[in-house]
């Protein structure tokens, strides 16, 4: 790290750290490349994990409120207070690692405060309409929400536009995000794309026949359509979650048993997975998205749906191949397309180097030196 910033007292903001994906793997970065950072989050519920060890943690008063404290989305009216009740006036920096409320948190004038956007908020913004019709509390929870939520998220969706301008400065995970933060916060913004540790990854000469994808199984990651393609064209497909809930269950029970599913697998579990596949299949739309980066870093093709993050990490016709639309027929064409095809296993890998999280670490220190010196 460069001496200018090794004096300076930095606090790390995130918006909760729960579960372990994408978001989790930048925040790991980040507190890599400031070790002496401190951490503040609404709720924090990874007591083990040893990258949080000897690390100051401060939570918010929604960590001593039972249920709320476990589900974000019940939750969503308070954090907002959550973060704005911090006081970070002792920092010198303040990073926020962001997809939703933790830009929200208040400094003092003299303060650098640098947001790190995954996306600006989707509830209010971008998939407002698909979250309001997926919404996963249950039963009378879900008409209760749907009748109160319009009025609650336009109060939400303006004191977010008013709280991104909070930030000195905006970096974006991807140029799409780069359009977002300029569409809805009118902000400008710098991509850093998110990277991977490429040291972490495997290469297995011989692949295996079967079809790979992971992530948390909720509507927008589009398992219900691999699931309805894979069902269709009989081929093997290994599917790795751990969310456990109604759209989990429905879609293991409709399932042929072409298709396998793994829950909670253990990371060399899904080291393995990824480097035994012959493809790694990669259907939402998606701002950013580590997993397409940790195939490829194991020396396996993507198979991507056409949009957004995926074309910015996709070379076609080299890392992999892309279907147009976000259809079962759409999808299992392109599937025989891939299966005529040979990709050059060197080739992949080498792609997926220019994400390794070295590179990450390195423009994020300079870009935040280049505005410590502004």
């Amino acid at each position: 790290m460069i001496n200018n910033l090794q004096n300076k007292k930095i606090a790390i903001v995130c918006d909760w750290i729960k579960d372990w994906g994408g978001a989790e793997v930048v925040l790991e970065q980040i507190l890599e490349t400031f070790p002496n950072a401190d951490i503040f989050t609404s709720v924090f519920w990874q007591e083990t994990n040893p990258i949080f060890e000897g690390r100051k943690i401060t939570t918010s008063f929604i960590q001593k409120i039972p249920l709320l404290n476990k589900s974000h989305k019940l939750a969503l009216w308070l954090r907002p207070l959550a973060f704005e009740s911090f006081d970070l006036s002792q920092y010198d920096i303040v990073i926020s690692s962001t997809s939703a409320e933790s830009k929200w948190v208040i400094t003092k004038p003299e303060t650098i405060q640098i947001c790190y956007c995954h996306t600006p908020t989707r509830y209010f913004w971008s998939h407002y309409h698909e979250y309001l019709q997926m919404m996963e509390f249950g039963g009378i929870l879900n008409w209760i929400g749907k009748k109160i939520a319009p009025g609650k998220i336009h109060k939400l969706r303006q004191w977010d536009f008013c709280a991104a301008k909070r930030p000195d400065y905006f970096i974006a995970n991807s140029k799409n995000t780069r359009s977002r933060i300029s569409k809805y916060y009118k902000r400008e913004s710098e991509v850093i794309y998110p990277c991977i540790d490429i040291n972490n990854f495997k290469f297995l000469e011989k692949k295996q026949d079967y079809y790979f994808y992971i992530w948390r199984c909720i509507p927008y990651k589009k398992f219900d359509l691999l699931v309805d393609a894979f069902n269709k064209n009989w081929k093997n497909l290994i599917i790795a979650t751990n969310t456990d809930n109604k759209l989990y269950r429905e879609l293991k029970e409709k399932s042929q048993n072409n298709i396998e599913w793994k829950f909670n697998a253990s990371r060399e579990e899904i080291t393995d997975y990824y480097a035994n596949a012959k493809a790694f299949i990669f259907p939402p739309e998606e701002d950013f998205w580590i997993v397409p980066l940790e195939a490829m870093a194991s020396w396996t093709p993507v198979i991507a749906y056409w949009k957004w993050w995926a074309l910015e990490t996709v070379v076609e016709n080299q890392t992999g191949i892309f279907f147009l639309k976000q259809t079962v027929d759409s999808l299992n064409e392109t599937i025989n397309k891939f299966e005529t095809l040979s990709f050059d296993a060197k080739i992949i890998r080498e792609h997926a180097e220019n994400f390794d999280k070295n590179i990450f670490k390195k423009k994020l220190t300079n870009f935040i030196e280049d505005k410590i010196n502004y």
